[in-house]
């Protein structure tokens, strides 16, 4: 009868998915905005995601070797992270600026951390937050091979000026921004890919995104001026790919909406009242500090347990 009971530490469920499954799914649901970004932007996009990828899995690894750490960029987090970086930046952007902002994001922000999992905010959207404070050139996004980059100016700045862009230019990427960020329609694929692979849930982009369109609707009164800011910069990408962090994000359903009306809420207010035009990498790095206290919104009761 002894050999029938096995004590064990917990976890005692296991999903059989690893850390590289989810950093797979992750690649490929990026897939098709990096498939768009190049067709819009040209090579030189390509060059960009080369570049960055590469760097933060050789800064990884070197970072592991001198620490003497097992090596774990096996896990494809490094990959992951510098593919959204790259897709965070215009395609025109100087190639040693990326490298800048690789070593920021793998070493600075992930690495003297302890690494995967204790990483206290989003180590893309942290180096691009700095990049774009430290360097002025980030300001001017690429523009497609058929659109007049001197003549013209992203989405956020001509519906700042009065003019609302062609919803279905916004919808393919047909306009200045980005890499990664000017395709809603690519996006959506891979929203949609995570979505079926259980990798996210839809609390946090949907709180986002539609609180945005929300707050929008709500000033501006105007239904297509509020869809144009929501497929405008780089408020899917965040919300969709970065926002749903595991690390940097609440783990349950009420404090994911919670992080997520608020990331829409602070994007708003910087976007309207503030000095950048665009909120989204600021804000979810807010809320990326405030995870800690979200998390315990709708925090299931330990079984046995007794409140404090």
């Amino acid at each position: 009868m002894d050999n029938l009971l096995s004590l064990s530490a917990s976890p005692h469920i296991h999903s059989g998915r690893s850390t590289s499954a989810i950093m797979r799914d992750v690649l490929i649901a990026l897939l098709p905005t990096t498939v768009a970004g190049t067709i819009i932007f040209g090579l030189r996009s390509l060059l960009v995601v080369a570049v960055c990828v590469i760097s933060c899995v050789l800064l990884e690894a070197l970072y592991n070797l001198i620490t003497k750490k097992d090596q774990t960029i096996g896990d494809l987090s490094a990959a992951v992270t510098g593919l959204l970086l790259a897709l965070n930046l215009p395609a025109n952007v100087p190639i040693w600026q990326c490298v800048v902002g690789c070593v920021f994001a793998i070493i600075l922000v992930k690495c003297l951390f302890g690494g995967i999992g204790r990483n206290l905010v989003n180590p893309a959207i942290t180096a691009r937050v700095f990049m774009l404070v430290s360097f002025s050139s980030l300001a001017k996004a690429a523009f497609p091979a058929n659109v007049d980059a001197v003549s013209s100016a992203t989405p956020l700045m001509q519906i700042e000026q009065g003019t609302v862009p062609s919803l279905l230019d916004l919808f393919l990427g047909k306009n200045g921004g980005a890499i990664g960020e000017v395709s809603a329609a690519a996006l959506l694929v891979g929203f949609i890919y995570l979505l079926c692979r259980r990798v996210i849930t839809w609390h946090i982009p949907v709180s986002f995104i539609g609180s945005v369109f929300l707050l929008s609707f709500a000033l501006e009164g105007s239904a297509t001026t509020a869809l144009a800011l929501i497929l405008s910069g780089g408020l899917f990408i965040g919300a969709i790919f970065m926002a749903t962090d595991y690390v940097t994000s609440p783990p349950t359903p009420l404090g994911k909406i919670v992080f997520g009306l608020g990331a829409g809420l602070l994007t708003f207010l910087i976007r309207h009242f503030g000095a950048y035009p665009e909120g989204v990498s600021f804000a979810i790095l807010f809320m990326n500090i405030l995870t800690p206290y979200i998390e315990k919104l709708g925090a299931f009761k330990v079984f046995g347990g007794r409140k404090a």
